[in-house]
């Protein structure tokens, strides 16, 4: 979109923005996280560690970096992650290398990551942007991992009832998109993202000053 381009932008050019994303799993985050990334050049996933198995369709580096327990367990004891969390009895983690290596580039960055790795990252990053993705009822997020065709019905029962533990956290998060119409919600992530973008603390101070030179 001309003038509000994420990244190495010009106007808006310097130290990347950090935008988390949570939601309860099948939300429909993963597919908002990826549509903005096609729509927006500027901005960059950073990918995620996992000791899980890789779903069909999803590749190394890509999707998430997978990794064996020993080797994230390792990791962890380096102190190589910003944040970390076991989710469904598989460890994730945000490598703080990864972040790092991308703000300073100046690219914006969407992480998609749990509640618990939110509020790791608040503790650290207070400037992020924290946005929480909502399914318009737990029918439909029932409905929506039942159509994956991913996981057994103990486990789209586990993932329930972490959902509502999950949905009560919504308070700790700065914005709260419900996801019943994914082009609707997919406009209303836009708009913050952009927004952020715009704010007078995220522009170009020098090059705004040289206007007037």
């Amino acid at each position: 979109m001309a003038g509000t381009k994420t990244g190495k932008a010009g106007k808006f050019a310097g130290k990347g923005i950090l935008f988390v994303i949570s939601a309860p799993s099948g939300a429909g985050k993963t597919t908002l996280c990826h549509k903005l990334l096609k729509k927006m050049p500027g901005l960059r996933l950073s990918v995620s560690y996992t000791t899980r198995e890789p779903r069909k369709g999803e590749a190394n580096d890509v999707d998430y970096t997978f990794v064996t327990k020993r080797k994230f367990m390792g990791m962890i004891e380096r102190g190589e992650f910003a944040e970390w969390a076991t989710v469904h009895g598989n460890l994730y983690g945000t490598s703080m290398k990864r972040l790092k290596k991308l703000t300073a580039e100046g690219y914006d960055i969407i992480l998609d990551i749990d509640t618990h790795g939110a509020m790791q990252l608040k503790s650290n990053y207070e400037n992020a942007v924290y946005i929480f993705i909502l399914p318009p009822s737990i029918d439909a997020l029932e409905k929506r991992l039942v159509n994956r065709k991913t996981e057994s019905e103990d486990t789209i029962a586990r993932r329930l009832d972490n959902a509502k533990t999950e949905i009560a956290s919504y308070r700790n998060y700065d914005y709260i998109i419900i996801n019943d119409r994914l082009d609707k919600a997919y406009r209303e992530l836009e708009s913050i993202i952009i927004a952020t973008k715009l704010r007078t603390e995220n522009a170009d101070h020098k090059w705004i000053k040289n206007l007037t030179n």
